[in-house]
């Protein structure tokens, strides 16, 4: 039993430390970061090849083909030249993890450039190497291994060579010269060892190998690894599982590989051979590289993580056409050890069913004339190729497919709640620290892992906001025992996380323009509460509900506050809405309206955290408040501080003379009970009491 236990806490181990590897990191990091280009690119694919015969007559047709060209130009300007990006993103995403820090340098990046352009031979024209001549091809999806290479490789020795310079002091340097100058010249000798070292390897490969570049080196190693297999059933597995560990590690694998495609399985096609490109397309590339279409379903049917069914539901569309980038890298599945085995595993599953079903003539074999594009949906792809038979084997290769997918998402979701709790402690022990700071920040534009929780955790509150709202309530008792009124205190219960830190939840409300309501969600949940509240504590029991200056007085929330008393009046039921504004409550003529019309409704209004100073007095002047909550600040320093007790005195002989009820917060000693009693407040809520609790 105890052997059974510890193989899950060792595997888990095992994918923690591959994931905070330096290279897992910072290839994720700059695959998602190119999570836009992806999405352009594979619209504009999805946009210029949809399978609908009409469509592409009109694109092809209208203009002069200008639509058509428009989709040609975006996917050229983004799969075209996908490894350039990947080469940026990539050497970008490895200096913030070596510097743990936001900070890029400059001269890494133009260092991985220089990596890239030596490996993919820009160095060879036209006129001498033909189709080998640097081009499009280098620059785009087939070159994805090369701007991997460059990314981290330049970068890292960039870094050493920078370190070892500083370190000697060997930097050029030109006094008085502009600041950004003299920063790009200490970059040049650590670019130009990139350079030079980049440089002197291409030239002993490319000397020992006889190819014009590495890029040609890498697509005639993997023909010739191809050219040994025996054409059939062994050679489209093959060309599948290599497809499929390449993309697992960031490499656009069926483009990587286009070259063994045409050379060795469609070119190379004879009697016993049952494959081409378009049984690929629709019994295999389902969804894309993996069979994700399986995933998809399985994440949307079985995943208990919404951040994920968030991901599947925008990545469904350009899914349904077998573009499946934003699933690869925004999951993700590149240097994902938990995705692996389903990922390689589903393809060649459904490769050998559908190589199998062909060969025993249970769907027909697909002709490489027919006219099935590669982004045609599935059930329609195999309709298409195959009639209903080729419908139904798709359909049962995907039910195959979404079960063995099943149990990894599960995995997945447990992998991602650990995760996020480990990310969510973090950020709450640094929002703790600078809350005070933080109040004049948007925690949402932080651009680091605190400012990725805030974001999950206001997707969170847009998408349970009323659902998750619990309200917990905290008695005021009178100085003889009775408890007089309660006040309805905001707690959001995260699904992962429990009850959030309640500044927290305003915060990111507030940030996420949610507040209004917010404020709302919970106005009505405490009136929904209330007869059991009054069950409890008897028909004249106050409920006070907080709501801030910002909210009370707007138009929508009086419209708000009119429906609730059509519906039921406020009159007679000792209802209190309490001002929780930090700020001044602006008290202009559309305020005053406002709130004269809450107060006629039969609402009672309150102001918290009262003290002496200037804007608190400044709300008593046109009578518009019925209850004064003291500042807790000066009943916590009764015990200590002359002054407090003189000031809560005036506030009492002046509420008193207003006939406004006083209400002290936060009394917690019997001591700072008597010493208000002593001044004239007779009104009390705190822990002497009773802490916040949940209704029941």
């Amino acid at each position: 039993m105890q052997k059974s236990q510890k193989k899950p806490l060792k595997f888990n181990s095992l994918i923690r430390n591959f994931e905070q590897l330096d290279f897992v990191r910072a290839v994720r990091g700059g695959l998602v970061n190119m999570i836009p280009v992806l999405i352009i690119g594979a619209f504009a694919l999805v946009f210029r090849f949809l399978p609908i015969d009409a469509y592409r007559t009109f694109i092809q047709g209208f203009a002069g083909g200008v639509l058509d060209k428009i989709f040609l130009y975006v996917n050229s300007a983004t799969f075209g030249v996908l490894s350039v990006y990947m080469t940026y993103s990539i050497s970008r995403s490895y200096m913030k993890v070596k510097a743990d820090s936001d900070t890029v340098n400059g001269g890494a990046v133009f260092a991985s450039f220089i990596a890239f352009f030596i490996l993919s031979g820009a160095f060879l024209d036209f006129e001498t190497y033909g189709a080998d001549a640097f081009g499009g091809t280098q620059m785009g999806v087939k070159s994805m291994v090369l701007a991997i290479i460059a990314g981290i490789g330049a970068s890292a020795l960039y870094l050493k060579s920078d370190r070892f310079f500083r370190r000697r002091r060997t930097y050029l340097f030109s006094p008085g010269a502009d600041r950004e100058f003299n920063r790009m010249l200490i970059s040049f000798l650590p670019i130009l060892v990139v350079a030079a070292v980049f440089g002197t390897l291409n030239a002993i490969v490319l000397y020992f190998s006889k190819d014009p570049s590495i890029h040609a080196l890498y697509i005639r190693a993997m023909n010739a690894i191809f050219s040994h297999i025996k054409a059939g059933f062994w050679k489209g597995f093959c060309f599948v599982l290599v497809s499929s560990v390449l993309w697992f590690f960031g490499v656009h694998g069926s483009d990587a590989l286009e070259g063994v495609m045409n050379d060795q399985i469609v070119g190379g096609m004879s009697g016993d051979v049952l494959t081409n490109k378009a049984f690929f397309d629709c019994f295999v590339l389902m969804g894309g590289c993996g069979t994700t279409i399986c995933l998809l379903i399985a994440l949307l049917a079985f995943s208990r993580n919404r951040a994920q069914r968030r991901l599947g539901l925008t990545a469904s569309v350009p899914m349904l056409c077998n573009i499946n980038e934003l699933m690869v890298f925004g999951l993700p599945i590149v240097f994902n050890p938990i995705m692996l085995i389903p990922f390689l595993t589903v393809p060649l599953v459904c490769y050998s069913a559908s190589y199998l079903a062909t060969y025993a003539g249970i769907v027909p074999y697909i002709e490489s004339t027919a006219d099935i594009y590669w982004t045609t949906p599935i059930l329609l792809g195999g309709y298409k190729a195959c009639g209903i038979r080729g419908l139904l084997l798709q359909l049962v290769l995907v039910l195959v497919g979404v079960a063995i997918y099943f149990p990894f998402v599960r995995i997945l979701d447990r992998e991602s709640e650990r995760s996020s709790r480990e990310h969510f402690s973090r950020f709450m022990e640094f929002f703790r620290e600078h809350e005070q700071d933080l109040q004049s920040k948007r925690l949402t534009d932080l651009d680091n892992v605190y400012g990725d929780v805030a974001k999950a955790l206001c997707a969170d509150l847009r998408d349970g906001l009323s659902r998750h709202v619990t309200l917990y309530y905290q008695p005021q008792y009178d100085y003889a025992g009775k408890c007089v009124g309660v006040e309805a205190l905001l707690r959001w219960k995260h699904p992962v996380h429990g009850i959030l830190y309640p500044p927290l939840v305003v915060k990111l409300v507030t940030e996420s323009n949610l507040l209004t309501r917010f404020e709302e969600a919970v106005v009505e949940r405490a009136l929904s509460e209330r007869p059991a509240i009054l069950a409890k504590f008897g028909e004249d029991v106050k409920l006070s509900i907080n709501v801030t200056g910002g909210t009370i007085a707007t138009p929508r929330f009086v419209q708000f506050c009119r429906k609730l008393n059509e519906q039921d009046p406020f009159k007679g039921k000792n209802i209190c809405l309490e001002v929780t504004e930090q700020t001044a409550l602006d008290l202009g003529e559309e305020t005053r309206e406002q709130l004269n019309e809450l107060r006629q409704m039969g609402l009672l209004l309150a102001i918290d955290d009262f003290s002496m100073g200037q804007t608190s007095l400044h709300y008593l002047k046109d009578n518009f408040f019925d209850i004064i909550k003291i500042d807790g600040s000066l009943v916590r320093g009764l015990a200590s501080a002359g002054n407090c007790r003189e000031i809560i005195s005036s506030i009492t002989s002046l509420s008193g003379s207003l006939s406004l009820l006083v209400i002290a917060e936060f009394v917690e000693t019997e001591e700072q009970r008597k010493i208000l009693h002593e001044i004239g407040c007779d009104c009390y809520q705190g822990y002497l009491y009773s802490p916040a609790v949940p209704l029941d």
